[in-house]
């Protein structure tokens, strides 16, 4: 009898389908901080504050470093070829490691002129600056809940990435706020009390670029899937009719996917044909599950 056509859709169309929309969300977001980094840039000049400008700074950094990201997806949404038979979907955690990059040269950067700023006489900030700053902490941290949420769906890490820049920027304009609040309270003894927020906030910076960089390094080398995914796999393949135990099991990340290895116990008195259809059966359940799984490895093994 010859095994029947998969009923589930192409699992590298599904892969190629969440880096074009996760480009999309991208591309958005840089829109976003162009527009922010202008009206920083101005309120920073005209309201006599570094930490304004700093923020503006980062804001044009994140456009760069969005930019890449877009880039990434869109390559990772290129079909699988002869050189890379599992598609390109590693070229989005590539896309995460240069965001982190872009993070720790700002958060260096900003420390530099916030230090000489510091140092230096300058005038005290502006109130007017206040409404302008809560107003990007808001559309920052909003732009990076969205961006968290597609995340967790697709499960790559350059929109968890994004997610975090996000946060970083609406962090950095919050620390921002506190300065300028005390130093235009405070009087002139505080003038460089958003020098000081900004400083403080690099710290902050720095440490999201660490995280972004550990969890990007982690999926270009195959890090294993959770646990939590692992049971999964093994529950939905333990339940296809005909199959009596589960041996091994590997889940490992990779882009935007998932990729299996699994060993399944069958009857030992069943022909090859049977256990072949039965491996494709397997195959079908897990890539159908939902679970990002775009390459699935089925061993057939007989049961003791």
């Amino acid at each position: 009898m010859p095994a029947s056509r998969s009923p589930w859709p192409d699992p590298h169309a599904l892969a190629r389908q969440r880096a074009e929309e996760g480009a999309r969300l991208v591309l958005r977001g840089v829109f976003a901080n162009l527009a922010l980094a202008a009206a920083k840039f101005a309120g920073g000049i005209f309201g006599h504050t570094y930490a304004l400008i700093a923020d503006g700074i980062e804001s044009l950094l994140d456009v760069c470093s969005s930019i890449l990201v877009w880039a990434g997806f869109r390559y990772a949404a290129r079909p699988p070829d002869e050189d890379h038979p599992y598609g390109h979907g590693k070229a989005e955690p590539l896309a995460s490691i240069a965001v982190a990059l872009v993070i720790f040269v700002a958060a260096g950067w900003i420390a530099i002129h916030s230090v000489h700023e510091i140092l230096t006489p300058h005038h005290a900030p502006h109130w007017g600056t206040l409404p302008l700053l809560a107003a990007v902490v808001a559309i920052k941290w909003a732009l990076s809940r969205r961006l968290a949420r597609a995340g967790a769906t697709s499960g790559g890490v350059a929109l968890g990435a994004e997610a975090w820049h996000h946060a970083t920027d609406a962090l950095t304009s919050a620390a921002a706020f506190v300065g300028i609040t005390v130093a235009v309270v405070g009087g002139p003894r505080y003038v460089a009390a958003d020098d000081w927020a900004a400083l403080a906030a690099c710290v902050v910076i720095a440490f999201n670029g660490l995280v972004i960089l550990r969890r990007a390094l982690g999926e270009v080398m195959d890090t294993a899937a959770s646990e939590q995914i692992h049971v999964e796999v093994r529950r939905l393949a333990a339940v296809v009719p005909g199959v009596r135990g589960i041996d091994k099991c590997r889940v490992r990340c990779s882009g935007l996917a998932l990729l299996v290895e699994i060993q399944i116990e069958v009857d030992p008195a069943i022909s090859v044909r049977e256990g072949h259809d039965l491996a494709h059966a397997v195959q079908d359940a897990l890539v159908g599950a939902g679970l990002a799984i775009s390459h699935v490895a089925v061993h057939v093994e007989p049961a003791r």
